[in-house]
C-alpha cells in the first residue's frame, strides 16, 4: 500500500496540469464597437423587458411567447438533461453499492441435494488522486451553464423577434391606412376629372391617367394586406398558437428609450448568451483536456463486499455465517499508453478551436452592436428629414391643385407631386419602424431580455 501512495504522489507532482482550474484566456475587447466605443459602463441591454416594451399589448404576446414556444420548452429540457448530467458526475465521488445475492442447488448421482447462497453487498471506491472525476464534474457543470445560455439566447430572441414582428404589423397598419386614404383621394379625382370631362373642360387622358393611378393604389392595398396576414400568422407561430388576428396599438403611440447607451465591450462577456456559451464550450474542452491528461496516471479503487453466506469452500456450514472482504486495485497505462497521449493532443487541439470559436464569436457580437446602433442613428436622421420632405410634398400637391384650376398647369404636374406624396409618406413610416428596429436589434444585440431569476441561481 506504502509503494502504490509512493507512486501516486511522484506522479502527482508530474501532473499539475490535471488540477489548474479554468481562467479566461486574454481577450483584447479595445474598439469591439468600432465608431461606437465609449466609456459609459451603463447599456440599454441590462433594461428588463418590461421596461424596455412598454406597450402593454406586446407585453401580452412576449409573456406567451415565453410561455408556449415551442423552443423555449424545447431549450428547458435542454437544461433539466443537463442538469441531470452534473447531478450524476457530482454523485462518482460517492461509493457504489451493490446488492448481489446468489443461489445454487446441486445433485450428483441422486444423492442429497447441496444449497448454497450467498448474500453479500458490495461496494467500491475510487481515489480521485488525479482529478478524473472532478475535471468530469467540471465539464459537466460547463456544459450544464451553456445550456442556461441556450436558453437565455432562445429568450432573447424570442422577445426580440416577437416586437419585431408586432413593430411590423404596426408599420403595415400605418402604409395600409395612408394607402386607404389616398386611394379614397383618388377616386374622388377620379370623379372630378370625370365630370370635368363631360363639362367639357377636361380630356379623356386625364381620366385615364387618374383612374390607371386609383387601380395601381387600390392593388397595392391587396399587397399590404397579405403581407399584414402573412406577419400574423409568423407571429402566431412564434406563439405556439394558431392563426388569428393580433390585437395590437398603432405605430404612433410606440415610446422606445431615446438614450442608445451601449456600455463598455467588456460587458458583452456577462450579457451576451451566446458569448458566455462560446466559452463555455471552451471551459468543457479545457476539461476534455485535463480529463485526458488524467488518463496518463493510475487510477486507484478500493472494493469490499459484506453479507451473509453459508459456503465455505469445500464445505457448507449451516447456519451461514458472515462473509468479509476487501481489495485495493491500481491500474496504470502501459501498452495503451501512446493511444492515451494521442487522445491529449486530439483535446488539445479542440481546445484550440473552442478558443478561436469564442473569439469570433465576440467579434461578431461587437459587429452586430455596431451595425444595430449605426441603423438606429441613420433611421432617426431620416425621419426627421422625411418629415420635412413629407411637408414639401403636401405644400407642392396643394399648390399644383390651385395652378391647375387657376393656370394652364397639367394635370400631369398634380398626378405626379400626389404619387411623390404618398411615396414619401410611406417611406417616413418604413423609416420609423427601421428606428424602432434599430432599437430593437441593439437591444438584443447587447444581450438583453435576461432572466433576473435565471442569474441569480446561476450566481449561488
Amino acid at each position: 500500500m506504502k509503494k502504490i501512495l509512493i507512486i501516486c504522489l511522484a506522479a502527482a507532482c508530474t501532473g499539475c496540469g490535471i488540477y489548474k482550474p479554468y481562467t479566461r484566456p486574454e481577450i483584447v475587447t479595445d474598439g469591439l464597437y468600432g465608431a461606437a466605443e465609449t466609456a459609459d459602463t451603463t447599456t440599454i441591454g441590462n433594461i428588463e423587458w418590461q421596461a424596455m416594451f412598454t406597450d402593454p399589448q406586446l407585453q401580452q404576446l412576449i409573456e406567451r411567447a415565453l410561455e408556449n414556444n415551442t423552443d423555449m420548452q424545447s431549450a428547458h429540457w435542454r437544461v433539466q438533461e443537463a442538469e441531470a448530467t452534473l447531478k450524476s458526475a457530482r454523485l462518482a465521488y460517492l461509493p457504489s453499492f451493490n446488492f448481489a445475492p446468489q443461489g445454487t442447488i446441486s445433485s450428483f448421482d441422486n444423492r442429497n441435494t447441496t444449497k448454497t447462497y450467498s448474500v453479500p453487498i458490495a461496494a467500491s471506491w475510487q481515489f480521485d488522486i488525479f482529478n478524473s472525476l472532478t475535471n468530469a464534474k467540471r465539464k459537466a457543470k460547463a456544459l450544464y451553464l451553456q445550456s442556461r445560455e441556450y436558453r437565455q439566447a432562445v429568450r432573447t430572441q424570442l422577445i426580440a423577434g416577437t416586437a419585431n414582428l408586432y413593430y411590423t404589423l404596426l408599420m403595415l397598419d400605418s402604409q395600409y391606412a395612408v394607402s386607404k386614404q389616398t386611394a379614397d383621394m383618388w377616386r374622388e379625382s377620379v370623379e372630378t376629372m370625370r365630370a370635368l370631362k363631360e363639362a367639357g373642360m377636361g380630356n379623356e387622358a386625364a381620366v385615364a391617367q387618374y383612374e390607371g393611378t386609383y387601380y395601381s393604389i387600390q392593388a397595392s392595398l391587396h399587397d399590404l394586406y397579405d403581407s399584414i396576414v402573412e406577419v400574423e400568422n409568423s407571429l402566431c407561430s412564434l406563439l405556439g398558437e394558431v392563426p388569428h388576428r393580433i390585437e395590437r396599438g398603432t405605430l404612433d403611440a410606440q415610446r422606445l428609450p431615446a438614450d442608445l447607451t451601449v456600455g463598455v465591450p467588456l460587458q458583452m462577456l456577462t450579457n451576451r448568451p451566446d458569448v458566455r456559451s462560446a466559452e463555455f464550450s471552451l471551459m468543457q474542452a479545457y476539461y476534455t483536456t485535463a480529463g485526458a491528461r488524467s488518463a496518463l496516471y493510475p487510477s486507484i479503487t478500493l472494493s469490499g463486499s459484506a453479507g451473509w453466506t453459508n459456503s465455505a469452500g469445500a464445505m457448507l456450514v449451516n447456519p451461514g455465517k458472515i462473509l468479509l472482504s476487501a481489495a485495493a486495485s491500481l491500474v496504470q497505462p502501459i501498452f495503451n499508453a501512446g493511444a492515451n497521449r494521442a487522445r491529449v493532443k486530439i483535446a488539445k487541439a479542440q481546445q484550440e478551436e473552442a478558443k478561436l470559436s469564442f473569439q469570433q464569436t465576440l467579434l461578431n457580437a461587437g459587429a452586430e452592436v455596431n451595425n444595430a446602433l449605426t441603423q438606429c442613428q441613420s433611421a432617426r436622421k431620416k425621419v426627421e428629414l422625411r418629415k420635412k420632405q413629407v411637408e414639401a410634398m403636401e405644400r407642392a400637391v396643394e399648390s399644383t391643385e390651385l395652378l391647375m384650376k387657376h393656370s394652364p398647369t397639367t394635370y400631369l404636374e398634380v398626378l405626379t407631386a400626389r404619387q411623390s406624396l404618398l411615396q414619401a409618406q410611406l417611406s417616413e413610416i418604413s423609416d420609423r419602424f427601421d428606428a424602432i428596429q434599430g432599437v430593437v436589434n441593439l437591444y438584443q444585440a447587447l444581450g438583453g431580455g435576461r432572466d433576473m431569476d435565471d442569474n441569480a441561481k446561476q450566481a449561488k
